[in-house]
Formats: C-alpha cells, sequence, structure tokens
C-alpha cells in the first residue's frame, strides 16, 4: 500500500472516530439536558375539574408553521431553601418552599405578542381542595395567602388554585429555583437593568444605586427577591422590579448568538433545565425547544407586563385581593 494511500485511510479513520465522537458527545449532552429536568403531571392529578380550553377556529390565512393556538403557562419562582446552594442564595435554612414568584404567562396564536400576569404572593384566595401528593385531598381554605397553595400542595395545587382565582385553564406549568434563576443569568452574561430608585434590602442583602446596572446572577436574584429596600416595602414594588428582569431577559436572550455559538447555548440550554420543574407536557428537550422556536420572532417590546389589579384587604391591612371588576375583566382578555 502506498503512503499516499495510508495516509486517506488514516485521515478516514480519524475523521469516522471524530463523527462517532460527536454523535457520541451530542446523544450524552442531550440525554445530560432532558433528565435534568423535573415533572409532575398536573394533567393526571386534576383531572376533568378545570376551566375548558378555548375553541380554536382555524383561519384559512393562518401560517401553517405559526401556532394555531394561545397558550397560557404558570411560571412560578420557588424559594426553596432544600440544597445548600439554594439554602446560600436563599439568605436563610428554613425548610419547605412556598412560591416567591408568580407569573401567569399568555402567548397569543401566531406568538407575535405575549401578555404576562404577576399575581401578588400576598393576595388573600379562596383556596380550593388539593390533592395532596401522598393521598388524600387539602381542605377548602378561606382568606387564605396565594402562595401558601405551593406549600400546602406543590404545583397541583399551585396550579388549581390560580385556575380558581382566574377562571382560565393553564396548558403547561414551569417552576425554577433560586440556584436555577442565577446560573441562568450567569449563563447568558449577566441582565443590564435600570432602577428608579436607591435600593438598600437587609434581606435580600441587595445594595444598589439608582441608575443602571449590569448584573450578574446572584445579584439579579437578589434584586427580584427585593422588597423591603424599595416603596413602601410591601410585594407590589417587587412585582415592578421583577417584570424589569423579565424584559432584561428577554432583550439578553436575543442578544446572543446561541445557534452560532454552541458551548453557549449548551451552558444556557443546561443552567434552565438543570433548576426546572414542568408539567409533563413540557417535561423534554424536545417539547423545551419546540416552544422555543415558536417564539422566535417574538421580541422584548412586544411583551405587555401587568400586575393582577388588587386593593388593600379589608382585614388586613398588609394583604391584597383582588380589585373587581378589573381583575376579573383582565383574566377574561386572556382565556
Amino acid at each position: 500500500m502506498g503512503r499516499r494511500s495510508r495516509a486517506l485511510r488514516i485521515a478516514g479513520f480519524s475523521l469516522a472516530g471524530a463523527l462517532v465522537l460527536g454523535i457520541g458527545a451530542a446523544g450524552w449532552a442531550y440525554r445530560h439536558l432532558s433528565d435534568n429536568i423535573t415533572s409532575v403531571d398536573i394533567n393526571n392529578a386534576l383531572g376533568d375539574n378545570r376551566p375548558p380550553k378555548p375553541e380554536v377556529t382555524p383561519s384559512p390565512s393562518a401560517s401553517a408553521a405559526l401556532p394555531g393556538e394561545a397558550l397560557n403557562i404558570l411560571v412560578l419562582g420557588s424559594d426553596s431553601r432544600s440544597g445548600e446552594e439554594n439554602q446560600r442564595l436563599g439568605g436563610g435554612d428554613s425548610s419547605g418552599a412556598r412560591s416567591d414568584t408568580a407569573m401567569v404567562v399568555h402567548l397569543d396564536a401566531g406568538r407575535t405578542g405575549a401578555t404576562v400576569v404577576s399575581i401578588p404572593r400576598d393576595t388573600l384566595v379562596t383556596r380550593p381542595s388539593c390533592p395532596r401528593p401522598s393521598g388524600g385531598s387539602t381542605a377548602v381554605a378561606y382568606h387564605s395567602m396565594f402562595n401558601d397553595a405551593y406549600a400546602v400542595g406543590g404545583p397541583v395545587c399551585a396550579v388549581k388554585t390560580v385556575e380558581a382565582v382566574t377562571g382560565v385553564r393553564m396548558d403547561h406549568y414551569i417552576e425554577i429555583g433560586f440556584s436555577g434563576f442565577a446560573k441562568l443569568v450567569d449563563a447568558l452574561g449577566g441582565v443590564t437593568v435600570t432602577t428608579d430608585e436607591d435600593i438598600a434590602d437587609d434581606d435580600s442583602h441587595l445594595r444598589l444605586k439608582a441608575g443602571t446596572h449590569h448584573l450578574d446572577g446572584t445579584r439579579a436574584l437578589a434584586l427580584a427577591r427585593t422588597r423591603h429596600g424599595i416603596g413602601d416595602g410591601s410585594d407590589l414594588g417587587r412585582i415592578g422590579l421583577q417584570q424589569k428582569l423579565v424584559k432584561a431577559l428577554l432583550e439578553q436572550i436575543a442578544a446572543q448568538n446561541l445557534l452560532t455559538d454552541p458551548a453557549k447555548l449548551y451552558r444556557v440550554a443546561d443552567a434552565v433545565t438543570a433548576g426546572l420543574t414542568t408539567d409533563t407536557g413540557l417535561d423534554s428537550l424536545a417539547e423545551l425547544t419546540r416552544l422555543g422556536q415558536s417564539l422566535k420572532d417574538l421580541s422584548a417590546s412586544a411583551v405587555r407586563t401587568v400586575t393582577m389589579p388588587v386593593v388593600r384587604a379589608p382585614s388586613d391591612p398588609n394583604r391584597v385581593v383582588a380589585e373587581e371588576p378589573e381583575a376579573r375583566e383582565l383574566w377574561e382578555s386572556l382565556r
């Protein structure tokens, strides 16, 4: 065999080996990212006693490439202190978990616009009876704090309570914890936000002067948790900061060339999936990718952020209740 033939064979074997290793690595990465995701079978747990899905009438002019129906997704930020990293970021070692942040994300049909509605965690609601993970059901609770639903019955009860309060069926559920949020921000290279006033919150350990700041994951999380260092110290001030962060994250994601930087894409995907709990309809990388691809043309400017209209609760000045009929009209617009 000549030197040229031998060199070609070596090159061929090397290329084949590289392809096999590449395919193997891709397969490992896919399995790793999918295995990161924790899922809860919310549909099975809640059964048919839920708000109905809206009927969709196909438009003859609609593009087959665009989704034909709107989606409503309950997004929760959990304040669980389980695990050393969550305890460090949470600033405490208390047991259990509550929904520190609750947003209903309404994606328009066609994915050309979205509305993000924040529900104050201090809202007093009627919590419906919820199935317990260990069996049996919780009792109906009147004048209950909204975020107690998650503490009592986890994601299933959180979804059922939101559906009872809003009359809107949640198509999906996404939950991210302290460490997952911080890792996502870091994987994106931080986020840039502008604050309108100085912040000094001993609970979240955040100190910021009014102005524009580029925050890493730890400081972005502290901003999302800040309430006592701004305004009147209520949850409504914190919601305003959280909504700024939502817009900042969308803008940062749009600015990244993730498809041309596989290493960064993997870091972001690993950060997103590592701290994620979803319903079983979104518990695979394929499903999450499909949802993400449907949002590729959705810009931050097309995302509207609002807060459920509330007023101070007559029974407790430290709590709020839904303001009617404004709250009902808002939820009706998302059905």
